[in-house]
């Protein structure tokens, strides 16, 4: 556990219990997967960011434990659809679902926990917070599948990359962050913030995830050095790199991501390195990192609110 964490650190444990309860099915393997997942572990920010807002704008009733866990649940599904689509082997240093129990279960999982979700949402009783969430189901599908279509296309531009990871990643923690805030009976002032909050914390976030691809240490990370390569990702490491590199720098990555090969990853790394396409996406991460930052400080001053300062320049400084 994340010292941010300690702040909620009995909501969180309450949190896990439910995620457990929840994911009861009289399909041994739903349940199999299902566990399997979730004690992967994780950082859980997603989660985390319902509890430390809900907290923060002073919310005392038990209903956002049930929200950390539908919102972990809707991202955990993402990630089982993620992994068959990217036909990725390892995440969090394990084999991935469709690695260990082939795609079609891991699919079927999925479904399961969005629907799963959606039942729990139901329970909830919040039009508000069902529209939100809804509709954040529904821009991460978007996002999924223009990532899909960017796929080895090495003349996707910055703002497309941009469009991407917001929908992607940084949709589910403005949701999380909105949902909280209307659950809290935030105004429309703070619930905004919120909002933004989470936002750019999750445009931070992806951004330096992105990064970490062509400079982490592949243990720390769970996952291979350069898997966006090999899937012919064109993340922003790679665009910025492409735009300020020699002709035959440029040629060389066109080359990989078309093919969606990390066979010239070693070339490509020390190109990026030269260019300053890692410092550049890091600044970038910074630039959403101290906008989050902007908007937290809309909201009261409290323990939680130092939680929530200190996750945000964790975005930026974590090394996995």
């Amino acid at each position: 556990m994340l010292p941010f964490h300690n702040a909620v650190a009995s909501d969180f444990e309450l949190v896990n219990a439910c995620i457990i309860r929840q994911l009861y099915s009289e399909v041994g393997l739903v349940e199999n997967i299902g566990h399997y997942l979730i004690e992967a572990g994780g950082k859980r920010l997603r989660p985390l960011l319902v509890l430390l807002i809900a907290k923060t704008l002073g919310y005392e009733g038990s209903r956002h434990i049930d929200l950390a866990a539908i919102i972990e649940f809707i991202h955990t599904a993402t990630l089982l659809h993620d992994d068959v689509v990217d036909v990725s082997s390892l995440r969090r240093g394990r084999l991935t679902a469709n690695a260990q129990w082939g795609n079609a279960p891991a699919v079927l999982v999925g479904d399961f926990l969005y629907s799963r979700a959606f039942q729990m949402l139901v329970e909830l009783g919040s039009m508000e917070i069902m529209a939100i969430l809804s509709n954040t189901t529904n821009i991460i599908s978007e996002g999924e599948v223009q990532q899909l279509v960017n796929a080895k296309n090495p003349d996707v531009t910055e703002e497309n990359y941009q469009r991407v990871i917001h929908k992607k990643t940084a949709a589910l923690f403005e949701a999380a962050c909105e949902a909280a805030a209307v659950l809290a009976g935030a105004d429309a002032t703070r619930r905004k913030a919120a909002f933004l909050f989470g936002q750019h914390l999750g445009m931070a976030f992806q951004l330096v995830d992105d990064a970490l691809d062509y400079s982490g240490d592949a243990e720390a990370l769970g996952k291979n050095l350069g898997d966006d390569l090999a899937e012919g990702k064109p993340t922003l490491p790679l665009i910025h790199a492409m735009r300020t590199g020699t002709e035959a720098e440029r040629r060389l990555i066109r080359s990989a991501i078309e093919a969606g090969s990390g066979e010239q990853l070693q070339e490509i790394l020390a190109i990026i390195q030269r260019t300053g396409a890692l410092t550049y996406t890091q600044e970038r991460a910074q630039h959403h990192a101290t906008t989050a930052q902007q908007y937290l400080d809309q909201l009261p001053s409290n323990p939680y609110a130092q939680a929530l300062a200190d996750l945000s320049r964790f975005s930026v400084t974590r090394a996995y």
